[in-house]
């Protein structure tokens, strides 16, 4: 092949990136693609900001190799077949994705590519093992309860990362366009993206791996990895990150990597998982309460450990797994608003918000989706008591309550008294270990 293109969607990287690989041991040369969808940039300032700064990190690696990253705005199909038909490429190559968005565009690229003559083909890259590889006995489309999907997850061979490209040569006289100026985003304390940034984190995290079994629940300590982000918009390969956990002995934190890759799998079958429940009979009769919504919304719902998470969501673009599932918990379980709702306002702050995890785990706590337990509840004092029993965390993002320990509730809204009774008799502690991962890594 002479000229090749490479459509980056959810794979800005250079490292462990099988189409770019491909394309560069096939062709002469080389043209990798970014289309901006107008469309999507208008569902998160964070997400796009962060966009921007992996797109930026990108166009400066692959002009380090003698390439450069060539930038359209537009329908991504549309722009990628004219770009082909200008230089006379003979073929595209892409990361196949699960979404409902990613898989139109996908058919329409195939349909598109056959009426041009032009090779069309998908590559794995954005889990460690491709969605619909593991399928359940009796023909069913997917794994629906983790266990199971875990232990032939671990077993099942995963695919060999692939060598980051030594050189990349462009057609001559390809105008490459200009990326736009990086937008400001929405919160002021967001990481910054890109692979570059992904990999110095990765080399920092992996010295610091350890302690994770005991601090990843820890809501002070912050003892996770943060790397979600750079694994939502693939500037980190999660195949690279999870055999690097496995030789360091870090079997919790791999199977984290695992509920990432189990809900990959659960979108593909079941494409709807932002709009509908997964388990009908689990959605109850929600509760159209605007002014909960709002003060869950804005940080003001009076239950420190609800009010620091939404807070920190807000200020960085990323909450803490314990408190996405307390948060969540407390909005659908606590006071029985819808689910939706709570998976858009997700999507809008955070910087990892992607539909099989963000959704697939919404789902989880509202008990509509994959929990085998869909009527567990997790009352936020009891949480708070154990993950942030001094109220460090409480403290950091709410730092008016001072002198707070544990989770007492003040009230600058009036609690509906249900609630109220709710949280002053928590019951037992709920179990943790097969809670849904929810980004951990």
């Amino acid at each position: 092949m002479k000229i090749a293109v490479v459509l980056f969607t959810r794979d800005l990287r250079l490292h462990d990136n099988p189409a770019l690989a491909a394309a560069c041991a096939n062709a002469e040369r080389v043209v990798p693609l970014f289309v901006l969808d107008p469309e999507l940039g208008k569902l998160s300032p964070n997400r796009t900001r962060f966009l921007h700064q992996s797109l930026a990190d990108l166009r400066a690696s692959l002009r380090d190799k003698g390439g450069d990253l060539v930038i359209r705005s537009g329908d991504p199909v549309a722009e990628a077949i004219e770009l082909a038909r200008t230089i006379g490429a003979e073929g595209i190559g892409m990361a196949a994705d699960v979404s409902h968005y990613a898989r139109r565009r996908e058919e329409r690229m195939r349909l598109e590519c056959e009426r041009h003559r032009i090779a069309l083909r998908l590559f794995p890259g954005l889990t460690v093992v491709n969605p619909g590889e593991l399928r359940p006995g009796g023909g069913g489309a997917s794994y629906r309860v983790f266990s199971p999907y875990h232990r032939v997850w671990r077993a099942a061979q995963w695919r060999d990362q692939v060598a980051t490209p030594t050189r990349i040569t462009l057609p001559e006289g390809l105008e490459t366009g200009l990326l736009p100026a990086i937008p400001a985003g929405e919160s002021p304390d967001a990481a910054t993206g890109g692979e570059t940034e992904a990999r110095r984190r990765l080399t920092t995290w992996l010295r610091h791996i350890g302690p994770y079994p005991e601090l990843h629940n820890d809501m002070p300590a912050d003892g996770t990895s943060r790397l979600s982000p750079y694994l939502r918009f693939g500037c980190l390969s999660p195949v690279e990150l999870a055999r690097a956990a496995i030789e360091q002995d870090a079997d919790d934190y791999v199977r984290q990597l695992c509920w990432r890759d189990f809900y990959y799998q659960v979108a593909l079958a079941f494409p709807q998982l932002s709009t509908k429940p997964l388990r009908p009979n689990g959605d109850t009769e929600w509760r159209d309460d605007q002014d909960a919504l709002r003060h869950w919304q804005d940080g003001t719902t009076g239950v420190p450990v609800v009010d620091a998470g939404m807070r920190q969501m807000r200020a960085e673009g990323w909450m803490h797994n314990r408190a996405r599932l307390i948060t969540a918990a407390f909005l659908t379980k606590h006071l029985g608003v819808d689910w939706r709702p709570g998976v858009q306002w997700f999507f809008r702050w955070l910087l990892d918000g992607d539909v099989p995890n963000n959704s697939g785990n919404w789902q989880w706590v509202a008990g509509t989706g994959n929990d085998t337990r869909p009527y567990r509840k997790f009352n936020p004092i009891r949480q708070a008591q154990r993950f942030d029993p001094e109220g460090v965390y409480v403290r950091r993002y709410v730092p008016e309550l001072k002198g707070i320990e544990g989770g007492a509730v003040h009230q600058p809204w009036r609690l509906p008294d249900n609630v109220r009774r709710g949280l002053d008799y928590p019951g037992p502690l709920e179990s943790h270990r097969d809670e849904a991962v929810w980004l951990r890594p």
